[in-house]
C-alpha cells in the first residue's frame, strides 16, 4: 500500500497507538499529503507537537476536537482519504463508574464518525476494537461491541458511496497507557505487586504489530470484516515474576468488570470466522460483495464450528524470559532483575 499523496486522519491520535502509527507513517511515506492528529487533550497534543515539529514534518496537523462533536468531526474530515478510529474511553473501572460518559464517547462518537465519513468522501475507515468486546461483561466492552456493529453495518447503508468500513480487534497492547506491565514496573519500586487473580491470562500484542494490523486492514479490507491477529497470551503471575521476582504478590480480588480470561472470537462467531493465515477474520452476516470471490482471493479457510479464541486456551504463550526481553526491546532498554 502506498500512502504517499494521501490524507489520513486518526482519532485519539495522541494515545499510545496514535503516536506509534504516526511515527510509522511519517517514516515510511514521507510524501504523505496530510496526517491529521485528532484528539481532545490539548496537553497531549502540545507534547506530541514537540516530538513531531511542523518544520520537520510540514504534512502533520494537530486538530483539537472530540468525537462527540459531529460538526467538528465533519470539518476535520474535509479532504481526508483514510480514517483510523482509535479514540475511546478505555479504562474498565472508569467506564463502570461513569457509564454515561463512556456511552457518549464510544457509541455516540462512533455514530458521529460514520455519519461524518459518509458525508465527506472518505474512502476507507478502520476502527480499533478490543478483546473485551467479545462476550462483554463490562460497560467498556459492551460499548465497543456496539461501536463495532455500527462500523460494520455502515457498509450496508452507504449506497453508491465507494467507502469501506472495517474493524481490527486485538488484546492488551504491551506498554500502552494504563496497561499492566508499566504499572508493575512502577509498583515494583514499592516491593508489592497487586494481583487481582492469580489465574488471570491476557492476550498481548506489541504496538508495532498493532500498527501492522491496521495497515493490513487499510490495504486489504473489502468492507465489513473484523480482523483478529494470531498472538500469544501471558499469565499474570509470569508477568509478576518477570518484573518483580523479589516482590510480594498481593492478591486483591477482581476489579469491577474484569474477566479471568479474555476472548477475541466466541463460539457463536465461528459461523462467520475464517483463517487468513496471519489473521482470522469474522465476516459480516450481510455483505456487499461475493463471498466465494472473497474466499478465493484471500485463500481463506473456514474454522470449525464451535471454534473460539480464548487467552486461557491459547497454544502460544510468552514465558518469563520472553516478557523480560520484550520489556527491554519496547519499554526499558536497561531493565534487569
Amino acid at each position: 500500500m502506498d500512502l504517499n499523496n494521501k490524507s489520513i486522519l486518526i482519532t485519539g491520535g495522541t494515545g499510545s497507538f496514535g503516536k506509534a502509527f504516526v511515527k510509522r507513517v511519517l517514516n515510511e511515506w514521507p510524501n504523505i499529503e496530510r496526517l491529521v492528529v485528532y484528539s481532545r487533550d490539548e496537553q497531549k497534543q502540545f507534547k506530541m507537537e514537540q516530538e513531531f515539529p511542523r518544520k520537520k514534518y510540514p504534512m502533520i496537523r494537530f486538530f483539537i476536537g472530540d468525537v462527540r462533536d459531529y460538526s467538528r468531526l465533519k470539518r476535520a474530515l474535509n479532504g481526508i482519504d483514510y480514517v483510523i478510529h482509535a479514540a475511546a474511553m478505555k479504562h474498565v473501572h472508569i467506564a463502570e463508574y461513569n457509564p454515561d460518559e463512556c456511552v457518549k464517547t464510544n457509541i455516540g462518537g462512533a455514530e458521529n464518525l460514520v455519519r461524518a465519513c459518509l458525508s465527506n468522501g472518505v474512502k476507507k475507515v478502520v476502527a480499533l476494537s478490543t478483546d473485551k468486546a467479545a462476550a462483554p461483561v463490562n460497560l467498556y466492552g459492551a460499548t465497543k461491541l456496539v461501536s463495532d456493529k455500527l462500523f460494520i453495518a455502515a457498509n450496508n447503508i452507504k449506497g453508491a458511496n465507494p467507502i469501506t468500513f472495517s474493524v481490527v480487534r486485538y488484546g492488551n497492547v504491551m506498554g500502552s497507557n494504563g496497561s499492566v506491565i508499566p504499572f508493575f514496573l512502577k509498583k515494583r519500586k514499592e516491593g508489592v505487586l497487586p494481583i487481582t487473580n492469580p489465574n488471570m491470562t491476557r492476550f498481548t500484542i506489541t504496538l508495532d504489530d498493532g500498527v501492522d494490523m491496521v495497515l493490513h486492514a487499510l490495504e486489504h479490507a473489502w468492507g465489513g470484516e473484523m480482523f483478529i491477529p494470531k498472538i500469544p497470551s501471558y499469565r499474570i503471575m509470569d508477568v509478576a515474576e518477570a518484573i518483580g521476582p523479589e516482590c510480594e504478590k498481593k492478591i486483591i480480588g477482581l476489579r469491577p468488570g474484569e474477566k479471568i480470561h479474555e476472548e477475541m472470537i466466541t463460539s457463536s462467531d465461528s459461523f462467520y470466522t475464517y483463517d487468513l493465515g496471519k489473521y482470522y477474520t469474522i465476516l459480516p452476516s450481510q455483505h456487499m460483495w461475493n463471498l466465494e470471490d472473497y474466499l478465493d482471493h484471500f485463500n481463506a479457510k473456514k474454522v470449525e464450528l464451535g471454534f473460539r479464541y480464548n487467552s486461557g486456551e491459547n497454544d502460544d504463550w510468552v514465558s518469563v524470559a520472553d516478557i523480560r526481553k520484550l520489556i527491554r526491546e519496547h519499554l526499558e532498554p536497561d531493565f534487569s532483575v
